[in-house]
């Protein structure tokens, strides 16, 4: 579904990402993994377009999407979720899932029950500005947004960062449910959290993909040389 080829960023002068290349199969869940500050969050913003890449290529189902602005990459079929998740606080939960189906000129229709089914929560909330919702609220806010784009790949950059125990189990479930739908592109440093979710991992380091493999193959020795802080 998503394949990068050997892409390089620089910012300010600084080379981040050097010759970065991965592929995200279709109906699977790939976890990108590394520790802080070694290109993990500059690789999705390269993906969704907010950063432009030096060189290489962006393809979403054998479409190159190099070319394109983050707004046609979004209608091309990517979700996506940065940390922090960035919902609009002084819209009411209603009106940032409508912004959601709306950017890419859907109507949401019966699409919100699909969204309420994973996230209970959010129908009880709909009139409550996303500003004053918890952490783990905001961070299904953003999902469910994400998801009513209607994404061939969904990316979630961080999802359990800051978040209680019970809404990171609901975001694991709700990854569970969506896999085999769509394909999944997570950024994640709970190791745990990872390794029950994923299909496949990539681990980066200075800027670079420095081992990957079925998630099975994440062995202890390639977490103390890799992942462990």
């Amino acid at each position: 579904m998503l394949q990068l080829h050997t892409l390089n960023v620089s910012i300010g002068g600084s080379r981040i990402l050097r010759d970065v290349s991965l592929d995200v199969p279709p109906n699977e869940v790939v976890c990108l993994m590394g520790r802080n500050g070694v290109g993990k969050t500059t690789t999705l913003k390269t993906i969704v377009g907010l950063r432009k890449a030096s060189s290489g290529s962006v393809l979403l189902a054998d479409q190159d999407l190099t070319p394109l602005g983050a707004d046609a990459r979004a209608r091309r079929g990517i979700g996506y979720v940065p940390q922090g998740r960035d919902i609009f606080p002084t819209l009411t939960v209603l009106e940032n899932l409508k912004i959601g189906a709306l950017a890419n000129g859907h109507k949401l229709n019966g699409q919100l029950d699909r969204v309420f089914e994973l996230f209970p929560v959010l129908k009880e909330m709909l009139v409550r500005k996303g500003g004053v919702l918890s952490g783990g609220q905001q961070q299904q806010l953003a999902i469910a947004r994400a998801l009513l784009t209607e994404p061939k790949l969904l990316i979630l950059d961080e999802p359990t960062e800051g978040i209680q125990p019970s809404i990171i189990d609901q975001i694991g479930d709700t990854i569970r449910k969506l896999k085999g739908t769509m394909s999944i592109l997570l950024v994640e440093q709970y190791l745990d959290f990872a390794k029950e979710l994923a299909d496949r991992f990539y681990i980066m380091d200075r800027g670079a993909i420095v081992a990957n493999g079925l998630i099975g193959e994440l062995s202890d020795d390639v977490v103390r040389q890799h992942l462990t802080v």
